[in-house]
């Protein structure tokens, strides 16, 4: 099977090396790996912001991009939410209203896509420890992604995965919310940061490296003992 990759931006500038990951588990599973290098972004910070004309011209590029009717996975959840949620509001008889369609029925989070559609529990990923999972809001609520990523987790050898209390609570990044809204943003992030701690877990894992920056920012600076991890670093672990 020819699969399409989408890299958010942030992926790309941040955490490059979740989206190499992603394409070594995808390989592994039997699929080879389409890039297209003139992909940036599909907009989301920009309609989040208000600005939704500069979104819609990002939205016309990144539909230009994947004109191939194949799958196209992405390590990013709230980018396929974007996707799947909001360019019809943007691209509805439009131009591209066929298009943005086709598109909106390809795309696939990672985790949605190796459970079901490639149907793999197992990668055959070692990461001795305790880990906790992070519901993203983008995961939870608009992909409705819930047992994937636990699935998959729980196949990892010598992973133990305790539930965190209030798992899928927001821990305060909600894109541009954390930027306006910086008090409040800090204190949710403390408290999901607290229920990963309290679980024992050495590893903060989720779907979306968007939460796991807001935290990740929060832990380090307050020199808490716990790593974030994003889904596809943890299912490359122990065999590459």
């Amino acid at each position: 099977m020819i699969v399409d990759i989408f890299i958010p931006c942030f992926i790309d500038q941040i955490y490059p090396n979740a989206g190499m990951n992603m394409v070594k588990v995808l390989e592994k599973v039997g699929c080879d790996v389409n890039y297209n290098p003139e992909q940036t972004c599909c907009g989301q910070p920009a309609f989040n912001g208000g600005f939704w004309e500069d979104a819609k011209v990002v939205g016309e590029k990144f539909i230009k991009e994947f004109q191939q009717d194949r799958y196209i996975v992405s390590p990013s959840a709230s980018c396929v939410g974007m996707i799947k949620n909001y360019y019809p509001e943007m691209f509805h008889n439009s131009a591209l209203h066929n298009e943005y369609k086709q598109l909106s029925k390809n795309i696939y989070e990672f985790s949605s896509f190796l459970v079901n559609i490639m149907k793999v529990t197992d990668v055959g990923a070692k990461l001795d420890g305790i880990g906790t999972y992070h519901d993203s809001c983008a995961a939870l609520r608009e992909c409705k992604i819930k047992q994937e990523p636990r699935t998959l987790l729980k196949h990892v050898r010598g992973l133990e995965i305790i539930e965190m209390k209030d798992t899928e609570s927001c821990c305060g990044f909600g894109g541009t919310f954390s930027a306006k809204f910086e008090p409040i943003a800090v204190g949710m992030g403390a408290d999901k940061v607290k229920n990963a701690l309290d679980t024992g877990a050495q590893y903060l894992i989720s779907t979306d490296a968007s939460c796991l920056l807001h935290m990740e920012g929060y832990i380090k600076k307050q020199n808490k003992d716990i790593k974030t991890m994003h889904l596809a670093d943890v299912l490359a672990s122990g065999w590459q």
